[in-house]
């Protein structure tokens, strides 16, 4: 067993890459929005393109390419994708609105008194079309990685 064996793993790469590049992708579509840059995108959660999205499309992509799209391991990659981007769209998604909306009753509360809060982080989950834009740039990361790194 070779100790680097790990970065022949084409399924993993794919995913890590994929996730790399939602995150990356992440900094201009902000400014593009903001005309700002924020840094801290890098290393946050939510935004567009989702990079659990990504990562989890890119990653079942590659297992049905390396070990067949008729295996175990590939239905069991697909259920997992479907729960991590259901997770995003749904539940963290509705905490994200939840936060929005605590910040707004503060921010109204501060106006009018000298209480001090914290902002809620309010980006916690993505729409669908920020899952679907993060589930298609993982395809599209795994589908290359198949086609220009030969087995």
């Amino acid at each position: 067993m070779r100790a680097l064996e790990v970065l022949d793993n084409r399924a993993l790469i794919a995913g890590l890459l994929a996730w790399a590049l939602a995150q990356a992708v992440k900094l201009p579509i902000h400014y593009i929005r903001t005309r700002k840059w924020d840094w801290s995108l890098l290393f946050l959660a939510g935004g567009m393109p989702s990079s659990h999205s990504a990562l989890v499309a890119a990653v079942a992509h590659g297992i049905g390419f390396s070990e067949g799209f008729d295996s175990a391991a590939f239905a069991l990659s697909i259920a997992l994708a479907m729960i991590v981007i259901y997770d995003a769209t749904g539940i963290r998604r509705q905490a994200g609105l939840h936060a929005e909306m605590l910040n707004e009753l503060f921010k109204g509360l501060l106006e009018g008194h000298p209480l001090r809060g914290e902002q809620l982080r309010e980006v916690l989950g993505h729409s669908p079309a920020e899952a679907m834009a993060g589930m298609l740039l993982g395809l599209a990361t795994a589908q290359g990685i198949q086609t220009f790194w030969p087995a």
